[in-house]
């Protein structure tokens, strides 16, 4: 089973390594697509590499899409350059399962694949699909992940950690989901607790900033 991950610059590197690590233990064929292959700078610094060009890549039963800094989630929605808009609906036609880890939701959004759909998003990001994106309804609570049909959706980018066994389970069942659990020993307790902020204003800009292809 194919799951792509297309990247590009700016995107958080732990939505797309920390789900690449347990997808890739349960046995899908995780593939990393940039619209330019080769090293990816991701936000902060760190840099990652897609093997793949988005335009030579096959139809995906998953696909998976990272969120990213917010002048490059403007830059993608808004640039005269909607090459990675483009290929999300081409590849949503006929996927199997359409997920998205963080703000990766409004770059669902953004491309007309989550109207009608009940999802979740990072918490601060919440009032971009509120007041961009009428159609699309956020789950209350925070949740950290969704299911609505064929969507997956994940909330802040820790959360693609628990969305990645979601998917894991409802594809290849529990017990393959809980082998990974316990392969990758991801049974978290943090050493902190604090509640999740109210956010009042969308991050992302509503235009494509400066620089923007």
């Amino acid at each position: 089973m194919i799951l792509g991950i297309p990247v590009y610059e700016g995107v958080d590197v732990l939505d797309v390594t920390g789900p690449f690590e347990l997808l890739n233990w349960a046995g899908f064929d995780v593939r990393i697509a940039a619209e330019t292959p080769g090293p990816i700078s991701c936000r902060g610094g760190i840099s990652i590499v897609a093997p793949y060009a988005l335009a030579d890549e096959p139809q995906y039963d998953v696909l998976w899409t990272p969120g990213g800094d917010p002048n490059q989630l403007a830059c993608l929605t808004y640039g005269t350059n909607q090459t990675y808009i483009d290929v999300l609906k081409r590849q949503a036609k006929d996927a199997r399962y359409v997920c998205s880890v963080c703000e990766g939701a409004l770059l669902l959004a953004a491309a007309g694949l989550l109207d009608g759909y009940t999802v979740t998003t990072h918490w601060a990001f919440v009032p971009c699909l509120t007041e961009r994106y009428p159609k699309v309804t956020v789950a209350e609570g925070h949740p950290r992940y969704v299911w609505d049909r064929n969507r997956l959706t994940g909330g802040g980018i820790s959360s693609g950690l628990d969305e990645s066994l979601a998917l894991i389970e409802r594809v290849f069942g529990t017990a393959k989901a809980q082998s990974v659990q316990q392969t990758t020993q991801y049974y978290p307790h943090p050493p902190v607790t604090s509640a999740i902020p109210k956010a009042t204003s969308c991050p992302v800009p509503s235009s494509a900033p400066p620089g923007c292809c």
